[in-house]
């Protein structure tokens, strides 16, 4: 008689939840308590840059395409051994944004999705009951 044991996933332990208000200035107000969590971590300076750039991406388009209530995760992580940050954000929005009324331009509009793939590590997409959630991984091992 075989017995095999099924081992549960490893449970993430998040470490910092940031709400997102559907308002003025919640970009950059994320922005600034992002930078003092990395700080806090040692995140090297140009890692923690692209850690806000992948996270000001991420929320404005949650904000831009989605319904509220949408909430920003924060936690580390190691990625093929490497130190990284895991970036994600949930909001009650459908998974691809709406086709827009008018061709956006494109020196302003449409690339952020792209600069949070070439940024990240792993990057993806998942929804379930609570909503829909857009996730990086960061390296934050190099400076």
């Amino acid at each position: 008689m075989s017995v095999a044991q099924l081992q549960a996933a490893p449970q993430r332990e998040v470490r910092h939840v940031f709400p997102l208000p559907h308002t003025p200035g919640t970009v950059s107000a994320v922005r600034g308590r992002v930078r003092a969590v990395l700080g806090g971590w040692n995140v090297p300076a140009k890692a923690a840059d692209d850690v806000l750039l992948v996270v000001s991406e991420l929320v404005t388009n949650a904000l831009v395409h989605a319904r509220p209530p949408a909430t920003l995760r924060l936690w580390r992580l190691s990625v093929d051994g490497r130190r990284a940050v895991h970036v994600e954000v949930t909001d009650r929005g459908p998974t691809a944004p709406p086709e827009p009324r008018c061709a956006p331009d494109p020196d302003e509009h449409g690339r952020g999705l792209g600069i949070v793939t070439a940024l990240s590590a792993r990057c993806g997409l998942r929804t379930d009951r609570a909503g829909t959630s857009r996730w990086a991984q960061v390296l934050a091992d190099r400076g």
